[in-house]
């Protein structure tokens, strides 16, 4: 990594679901690398780029904690009679869900006073042009931006109802375990990889192009309060 930028963002609850946990929800232990993607891209994004996530400084002691929440026990059907293709085909609808009637309570393992320090650096996205001083110019927008505490939309730790505080740093706050020589938090979600030409589950991505989408995960060692998050390679990086 040539050059890229510190956030220390921290909040009052967290929610980084495992996806073996399908019912009620139980958080990692810290914060996950594609979670801390998507604060970076809360801030600051454009196509051309991407944010790849270095370390994770985890700050605080991890603390869980237990509460129930009302949700929704089902979804928006993609298709069928009331689905979200007919609407689209038709222009018109009933894709709706009365809350008093699919309303459910479930229970809920959350994190509680969190604090991390991101290290993250921009790459420029497969066919863009090697240009470093593109790379400074997005490095700089983002730091404009975060000084400013502004957001396309607000960051959030794994749900929106935990909204995540934000500062550009230097140097980032002292770890809890700044003492601790090793610990492992297992096995960790990293981020969702799009090969090319590889077998996996078919997804649909934003544009509605049909892709292949296939979870990466990685031993999340914590030395002294860091957590090295390994590269993936994306769609394009392979020949």
């Amino acid at each position: 990594m040539a050059f890229g930028i510190k956030l220390h963002i921290w909040g009052d609850y967290a929610c980084f679901t495992r996806p073996e946990m399908k019912v009620e929800r139980t958080s990692y232990d810290i914060i996950t690398p594609s979670a801390a993607r998507g604060v970076l891209e809360a801030i600051y994004w454009k196509p051309q780029m991407r944010w790849v996530v270095d370390r994770i400084h985890v700050q605080n002691p991890v603390r869980m904690t237990h509460v129930r929440r009302n949700e929704i026990a089902s979804t928006i059907p993609i298709k069928g009679k009331n689905g979200v293709l007919q609407a689209m085909k038709e222009g018109k609808g009933h894709l709706g869900l009365e809350v008093d009637r699919d309303r459910q309570q479930r229970a809920a393992m959350i994190l509680r006073d969190v604090s991390y320090g991101l290290e993250a650096h921009v790459e420029l996205v497969a066919g863009g042009a090697d240009d470093s001083g593109a790379v400074a110019k997005h490095l700089e927008m983002f730091k404009r931006r975060a000084a400013r505490g502004q957001y396309f939309q607000h960051p959030y730790f794994g749900n929106r109802e935990f909204p995540v505080n934000f500062e550009l740093v230097d140097v980032f706050p002292v770890s809890a375990y700044a003492a601790l020589e090793e610990h492992s938090f297992g096995m960790m979600l990293n981020d969702i990889r799009f090969p090319l030409d590889r077998k996996g589950p078919i997804v649909r991505s934003n544009d509605g192009e049909r892709v292949r989408a296939l979870p990466q995960f990685f031993e999340a060692v914590m030395r002294k309060g860091v957590v090295d998050v390994p590269r993936i390679e994306q769609a394009g990086d392979e020949s």
